[in-house]
């Protein structure tokens, strides 16, 4: 005769139901289950323990990890549906537990049951803060790098209020030619600093393609002489430095081969203004 019992009270079941158990031990369970009732209901209470603790205990995770860890854990706990008939068991000598265990102890049936909980919780408690940290170090970079392009654009904003207060710059105002009666750009020239500026911001001329560029010349003795060539874009913005010249007559803009060419080509003359 089955010591039913002491077999429930050898720790067999928890065992079981945490899915730590062999192959012919877990056979053996499922058999003494289909056996005596008792034992069925020691397991079903084990596995409900185990639900309720982890239930009240959890912390909620993201959905794609609580999935991937809940599933991984829980597989092999038992369904009330899935004991095999006793046609299909192969019989096993069941090996008697020779530990003695003191009656009435049942705390450490759930003391499996605590420690998974207390681990899904850790582990998704971690997940949640790495997460967090991730997201502020995202959105501290964003700002860092909003701060750096403010930072750009009013610096660039205070080199334009210095040149427009500098009395030693004179804005030249470059008006279209026949080719394009529309175009519009101004052109600050300081003599005294030798410096030639183009307003990009208020650049109107016709956007160039990747092979053509546009490029300022300036007259000097009715030979042209060249300050470099820059883009015409829609988000053309702030002020484009060009090379320095001490003097001039008059400022003039060609399309021009992309890098600019050794001559101005006239019939490409797109704005004309003197000085």
């Amino acid at each position: 005769m089955e010591d039913v019992k002491a077999y429930i009270e050898s720790g067999i079941l928890e065992l079981y139901v945490l899915g730590d158990v062999s192959p012919a031990q877990k056979l053996q369970v499922e058999e003494m289950a289909l056996k005596h009732p008792e034992v069925k209901a020691e397991l079903d209470e084990i596995e409900q323990s185990l639900e309720l603790y982890a239930e009240e205990n959890a912390i909620e995770p993201p959905e794609h990890l609580r999935n991937r860890i809940l599933g991984s854990l829980l597989t092999n706990f038992s369904d009330d549906n899935n004991f095999p008939t006793a046609t299909h068991v192969e019989r096993e000598n069941v090996v008697p537990m020779t530990s003695p265990v003191k009656q009435g102890s049942n705390f450490y049936k759930y003391a499996f049951a605590a420690c998974l909980a207390l681990l899904i919780g850790a582990t998704v408690a971690l997940i949640n803060v790495y997460q967090r940290l991730q997201a502020t170090d995202n959105q501290l970079s964003a700002m860092q790098l909003q701060t750096q392009r403010f930072s750009n654009t009013v610096s660039a904003k205070d080199d334009e209020l210095s040149l427009l207060r500098d009395t030693s710059y004179k804005l030249i105002h470059l008006k279209g030619t026949a080719k394009s009666p529309e175009a519009v750009m101004t052109v600050a020239f300081s003599p005294s600093k030798q410096k030639v500026v183009i307003d990009m911001e208020a650049l109107k001329l016709p956007a160039n393609d990747k092979t053509h560029q546009y490029q300022l010349w300036a007259l000097v003795g009715g030979k042209p002489v060249d300050l470099g060539v820059f883009d015409a874009t829609a988000d053309s913005s702030g002020f484009k430095n060009m090379k320095a010249i001490a003097a001039a007559d008059a400022f003039a803009v060609t399309l021009e081969p992309r890098g600019g060419s050794a001559s101005p080509t006239l019939s490409e003359m797109v704005v004309l203004g003197k000085y």
